[in-house]
């Protein structure tokens, strides 16, 4: 049962090519080079494909959230979309959550540039929606992950070209 759904899209300034090979294909050592001061290490338990787990150590500069289990539920290269089931460990919002899924959809916009269509879905232990604060908070601990990775790459426009 689905309690709450959040949506939001954010424009990125590099082409879906490059963003789905750096986040969304499963080389760790791509995306922890792209967010590092972000992301401090990345562990996958599995082949990379469905039913894989793949646990995040954030850096402690980050804030109160540490780690972030996620177990990938489907990935289509072809549409560019990623569905995950997330398991928050630590942070304020971990001990409200029943479940939580996200599907991320990257669609091009243009020469060098894409949107990332996220949305999320969850269902608190109490069976209530959350707050629309903490709604923008998941939403924006997702974005901020491309964000640091756009940032990377248009500071480094050939590395993973």
């Amino acid at each position: 049962m689905v309690v709450g759904r959040v949506t939001d899209e954010c424009p990125v300034a590099v082409s879906v090519e490059l963003l789905w090979k750096v986040v969304f294909t499963g080389d760790v050592s791509i995306f922890t080079k792209a967010c590092v001061g972000l992301v401090d290490a990345v562990e996958v338990d599995g082949d990379g494909g469905p039913g894989s787990v793949t646990t995040m150590k954030l850096n402690p500069a980050v804030g109160d959230a540490k780690v972030f289990k996620t177990r990938l539920l489907a990935r289509d290269a072809a549409a560019r979309v990623v569905k995950s089931e997330l398991v928050v460990e630590g942070g304020e919002l971990a001990g409200q959550m029943k479940s939580q899924v996200s599907e991320v959809k990257v669609v091009p916009a243009g020469e060098g540039a894409c949107v990332v269509h996220m949305t999320v879905e969850y269902e608190r232990v109490d069976g209530a929606p959350l707050p629309p604060a903490d709604e923008a908070m998941i939403l924006q601990g997702y974005l901020s992950l491309i964000k640091k990775v756009e940032e990377y790459l248009v500071a480094h426009p050939g590395e993973f070209a």
